[in-house]
């Protein structure tokens, strides 16, 4: 009980600490140059509203049994904890290279989390493994991570064109960090099957149908997200109307002050991005393996939505390897990415307790090897 209410002040405390950040930054770039501010807001509000329609859709579908009942099939058909994590990989892989990094998180760690569980432990690897990959596997399309449209909105290239350069990079980096996974829990993979849990089928409900529209308009629509937003506040609302929710607990469910911080601090550093052209110049120095460093360790320090912002403010000289590096190197600490944000609370959501200590250990073995496995495969392509 005493580390729950710790973890709430704590929660508190860092809200606070963004919205007043958020605030000050979103007001000073309207000061410094509104035109700037507007085009950095325009850039940058799409990854925030999909994320918080993403979570309203996850809280309703959680309530359903969506997620307890899929992890209870897909521990089923697995024969060992290794192919269930092999089954894993592949599965947040593909999610992530065709929904969206965010989407994958948000739908994928609870399923795993109750697979874990159905199987009665070898929870570590499932649910850090969500994460990690997830950050991993967000190379493959445009679509799979926001910042990927953040960069490639100067390059003008298609999807196929930048699935024809960038699937061996991205491949690379998913299967390093897989196996780095491998290694370091693979105690939790010799888990045997418990049994310890069989879930009920879910209500044929809100939830499901949330998370199928869901899933076509993040398919269909080059921007889904006010899409996506109107789904989870359509069936977050009916909830309500029908007193199976409240307001209070959505809000705390999106966490609303984090993302509303977190979007000021992007504008702030867009509008900075395109009055200074420290950022451009320094990247204009940077060869391939300078630049994704460098990306990597912006990401970590402001996030890597606002990071995306303020160096793709101006056209990058190496964008392939800035996105390695905006991609990858958020999976060394949580100031990294929503993602992280997305994976603690859903996790904790679904009733399991996330080391973020944990999580940053198998980050900070993984990051430099991903990293030098997808920058070696972009090099040999002549991608540099």
């Amino acid at each position: 009980m005493g580390e729950a209410r710790n973890d709430a002040a704590e929660g508190r405390l860092l809200a606070a600490v963004l919205v007043v950040l958020g605030m000050a930054g979103l007001a000073a770039a309207f000061a410094a140059n509104a035109t700037d501010a507007t085009a950095s807001a325009a850039q940058v509000w799409p990854p925030f509203v999909l994320v918080a329609g993403l979570l309203l859709i996850g809280l309703v579908a959680d309530d359903d049994g969506l997620f307890a009942f899929a992890g209870d099939r897909l521990s089923s058909v697995a024969t060992n904890g290794f192919a269930l994590f092999a089954g894993a990989a592949l599965l947040i892989g593909l999610v992530t290279a065709v929904l969206n990094l965010d989407t994958s998180v948000a739908f994928l760690t609870p399923v795993f989390v109750y697979a874990a569980e159905s199987r009665g432990g070898g929870m570590a690897p499932l649910l850090y493994g969500c994460l990690l990959l997830s950050n991993a596997g967000s190379l493959f399309l445009p679509g799979s991570n926001l910042t990927n449209l953040i960069v490639l909105g100067h390059l003008k290239l298609t999807g196929t064109e930048y699935f024809s350069d960038m699937w061996a990079p991205a491949l690379a980096a998913l299967v390093v960090t897989a196996l780095v996974i491998i290694v370091l829990e693979r105690r939790g993979l010799r888990v045997s099957h418990g049994g310890a849990m069989r879930a009920d089928r879910p209500a044929l409900g809100l939830g499901v149908a949330a998370v199928v529209l869901a899933t076509v308009l993040v398919l269909v629509l080059p921007s889904p997200a006010l899409g996506v937003a109107a789904v989870g506040l359509g069936v977050v609302g009916v909830r309500i109307a029908q007193r199976k929710d409240d307001v209070r607990h959505a809000v705390d469910a999106i966490g609303a002050p984090i993302l509303a911080g977190l979007f000021g601090v992007a504008v702030a550093l867009g509008t900075l991005g395109r009055l200074w052209s420290g950022p451009s110049t320094l990247l204009s120095h940077l060869d391939l393996w300078g630049t994704a460093g460098f990306a990597a360790v912006t990401s970590i320090a402001v996030n890597n939505l606002p990071a995306a912002s303020l160096l793709a403010a101006r056209t990058p000289p190496h964008p392939f390897a800035l996105l390695v590096g905006l991609n990858l190197g958020p999976n060394l600490f949580v100031t990294g990415s929503l993602a992280w944000m997305l994976w603690y609370r859903v996790a904790k959501r679904a009733g399991t307790q996330p080391s973020l200590a944990r999580a940053s250990l198998l980050g900070v073995l993984a990051v430099p090897l991903s990293m030098a496995a997808a920058l070696g495969v972009l090099a040999a392509r002549g991608l540099a």
